[in-house]
């Protein structure tokens, strides 16, 4: 597709200071150029809404898709899951990316961008920086620190950087699929760090590969160099744009070429994007403004919801994609992945997590003496629950820094030894109290059960559990490494069901009226396909999950035998919104 200059609506407006407020974009397809490059500071912070609304509790029951999936095994509960079960038993953010234009130690920034976002990768780190217009890398398997240290930052010279962290879910995280991924191709090289997940991957893969295309890695961001490299557009952003073109699904990416970092947002939003800018001009981007933080950047704005932003000697140029639908932003990123510090699609983290929390309070009562929360995510909402309820908030449970990913067990096994060496139950705020214990999320409910008996046997006189979201009933197609939907213990029981499972005395979720209340006009901008089974992009495809690091890893067995590896995209699409037609009032159209 061409571009143009003049005829487009823009709908893209940088002069608009919240992206929820973005006009209806119009029937036509062209893309729109801005004919001026922005000056240095032209951009607007966004504006913050707060989140005061409260609603009469309410409780989901049984989730509305749960006739549609088959539960073909009996939910384990022997109480000795192992270390990395436990681990597992949270929702994963896969990635994070960084990009850097204009600074002289652009690879050391990049480092500590990527140190700032470890939560949301710890199994492998990679930069690009570009030097005299030679790309070169360094990628790596394990923490940031870990990757990096003085001699190979030494080796990453130049003004212009992108890096990426990522998080596999299981066996040996490659090396091969450690990003950002660098390729040449007959107009010069480029580098790409990719946050989010290709719903339609394999099928543009089996297209490529049926034209002579040839894949190094697992990864669904390859496909996207393979689309950039074959395209036909001119100049090299438009080959980008071309190549989004194609994808459906999330991607929040930063590419870097010989002379040019591009950022580039996919139409929905799912994933985070931001701008920001160092005191010597230099241009930032960011998965989360905690990285923008440490290395002194002030945070500018997001990367709107497809956009294409492009950095070279001239400035900044936005471009705008195909017109785009509403935005359908990963609310998950405001109950559990990001950082409390950080300002997400506009939000401040931290407001939303605590308002949470004084919606439980307010909602879901119960009479208690402590409010504790299970650390580090539920911090903020347990004490926006204590706050509203007057109840004091203690730590009842210290969380240990330094646990890595597996451990030896002695012989003699130790009950719930995997949440024992992260969780340590403080007697003295526990025993012979009525305890409210807030988390930010349910998923398999393994690790919930090992919490509420850890209490009781502190000597806890009741355990109260306060979710700080809605039951999560389906899968993420959208770059978060969840559970097949049949995994999900909410997908399977009621509350109550779940209340008997996890042994607490009391159980209760965010309501979704009250969340979507909370977040007021914006509402309608977020995505709840993991509390509704409604997806803004319809999943048609198989989904890999843990099946692409087992099967490069060169580990023995059979696909079939890895738990949850393969998940079903949605066959029959007309059945499911069937099923869940009475529960799409409670969601945003």
């Amino acid at each position: 597709m061409a571009a143009t200059t003049t005829g487009t609506a823009n709908i893209c407006p940088l002069s608009n200071p919240s992206p929820s407020a973005n006009p209806k974009p119009s029937q036509k397809t062209h893309l729109s150029l801005f004919s001026k490059t922005l000056q240095k500071n032209p951009f607007f912070p966004q504006k913050q809404q707060s989140l005061t609304h409260k609603n009469n509790f309410t409780v989901l029951s049984k989730n509305p898709i749960s006739e549609f999936f088959t539960t073909n095994k009996e939910y384990p509960d022997d109480g000795f899951g192992s270390f990395d079960d436990d681990d597992d038993d949270k929702p994963r953010e896969e990635c994070g990316v960084v990009g850097i234009y204009g600074d002289p130690e652009a690879s050391r920034l990049c480092y500590l961008a990527l140190h700032a976002m470890q939560h949301r990768g710890q199994e492998g780190a990679g930069i690009v920086a570009v030097n005299n217009k030679v790309l070169q890398s360094i990628t790596g398997v394990g923490l940031v620190s870990d990757v990096f240290n003085q001699s190979k930052l030494d080796q990453l010279p130049g003004d212009m950087a992108i890096g990426h962290v990522r998080y596999s879910t299981a066996g040996s995280s490659m090396l091969k699929n450690v990003q950002p991924f660098v390729a040449g191709y007959r107009f010069g090289s480029v580098g790409v760090a990719h946050n989010g997940n290709l719903v339609n991957y394999n099928t543009l893969r089996a297209n490529l590969e049926d034209n002579g295309s040839i894949f190094n890695t697992s990864s669904d961001t390859e496909v996207v160099l393979h689309l950039i490299a074959i395209s036909k557009a001119r100049p090299f952003f438009l080959r980008i744009v071309d190549a989004c073109e194609k994808l459906e699904g999330a991607y929040s990416m930063v590419f870097v070429t010989e002379d040019k970092l591009v950022a580039v947002r996919d139409p929905y939003g799912f994933r985070p994007l931001v701008m920001g800018r160092r005191s010597n001009g230099a241009v930032v981007f960011a998965s989360e403004t905690c990285a923008l933080d440490l290395i002194e950047a002030t945070y500018e704005r997001e990367v709107y919801p497809g956009e294409v932003l492009m950095v070279d000697k001239d400035g900044v140029q936005s471009l705008c994609l195909m017109p785009h639908p509403e935005p359908k932003q990963c609310i998950f990123e405001h109950i559990y992945f990001a950082l409390p510090n950080s300002v997400v699609f506009g939000r401040s983290v931290y407001e939303s997590r605590y308002h949470f929390g004084e919606v439980l309070a307010t909602e879901a009562p119960v009479e208690c003496d402590v409010v504790i929360a299970v650390p580090d995510s539920g911090v903020v909402a347990a004490l926006g629950y204590a706050a509203k309820a007057g109840v004091p908030f203690q730590q009842g449970l210290i969380r240990s820094h330094y646990v890595g990913r597996t451990f030896i067990e002695p012989s003699q096994k130790i009950r719930d030894f995997g949440v024992k060496l992260k969780l340590s139950p403080v007697r003295g705020v526990l025993e012979g109290k009525r305890v409210v214990v807030v988390d930010d999320s349910i998923v398999r409910g393994t690790t919930s059960s090992k919490i509420v008996r850890l209490l009781k046997e502190a000597g806890a006189k009741e355990v109260h559990m306060r979710i700080a979201s809605p039951p999560i009933i389906a899968s993420c197609y959208y770059g978060v490494d969840t559970p097949s939907s049949e995994e999900l213990i909410s997908n399977r029981m009621s509350v109550e069901e779940i209340r008997e499972f996890i042994g607490c005395d009391s159980l209760a979720f965010l309501p979704i009226d009250s969340l979507n209340k909370l977040l007021g006009d914006d509402s309608q901008n977020f995505c709840y396909a993991c509390f509704s089974g409604k997806y803004p992009v319809k999943p048609k495809e198989m989904k890999v999950k843990r099946v692409g690091d087992f099967v490069d890893d060169g580990l023995n067995g059979s696909i079939q035998s890895i738990d949850g590896g393969w998940v079903k995209g949605l066959q029959n699409q007309d059945k499911v919104e069937d099923v869940i037609a009475s529960n799409t009032s409670k969601f945003p159209p």
